[in-house]
């Protein structure tokens, strides 16, 4: 009935020529409180900008190993047959036939690069097999820390460390051909 009432006298009024009264203030008086407040030019200082921005991979980011085979390996697209030594951004043969050819010698180039590499990691063929502690102690003299894994655990190892930009090698040995899954006749 109040609204009829309301409605009644507004009609009334607005023939009349009812003016609504300049002084009258809203109850919620700021403009941050009101709900139709728009920015204006001075307003965006308030408030912080949001910005989003795709992380895509930027072409010559870091050499990515895509596959490896008892052949050799996939990096970038490009194969490598054989042990390699992967120094961003050279992909290198390296001259092992096994893990117990890694000495001194061998891992020579990875100290020898500059910028100086962060960290190592060696890719000892199919199982995990210890290395000459010679060369272990040689590598940290030189400031390089040292992750010996086997080949597949060091491809993945290689790839997280690349990917977080970080200053990383890989000597890599290429496992035997597997025989785990071959089935036998009887």
């Amino acid at each position: 009935m109040s609204t009829a009432v309301c409605s009644r006298v507004l009609l009334q009024r607005g023939a009349q020529g009812f003016l609504f009264s300049s002084r009258a203030v809203p109850a919620f008086s700021s403009p941050f409180l009101s709900r139709a407040h728009r920015l204006g030019p001075g307003d965006d200082e308030m408030y912080q900008r949001t910005t989003v921005s795709v992380m895509q991979k930027e072409p010559g980011s870091g050499v990515m190993i895509h596959s490896y085979s008892s052949r050799g390996f996939n990096i970038n697209g490009n194969t490598v047959f054989g042990p390699c030594a992967v120094l961003p951004p050279a992909i290198l043969q390296w001259n092992v036939g096994s893990y117990r050819d890694i000495t001194e010698e061998s891992v020579s180039l990875f100290h020898m690069l500059e910028p100086r590499i962060e960290i190592l990691v060696l890719g000892t063929g199919a199982r995990l097999e210890r290395i000459d502690p010679a060369v272990l102690a040689l590598l940290k003299r030189k400031g390089i820390a040292v992750e010996v894994q086997d080949t597949p655990n060091a491809c993945a190892t290689f790839n997280f460390l690349t990917s977080e930009r970080r200053v990383a090698a890989a000597g890599l040995i290429p496992p035997p051909v597997s025989t785990a899954l071959e089935v036998t006749q009887e």
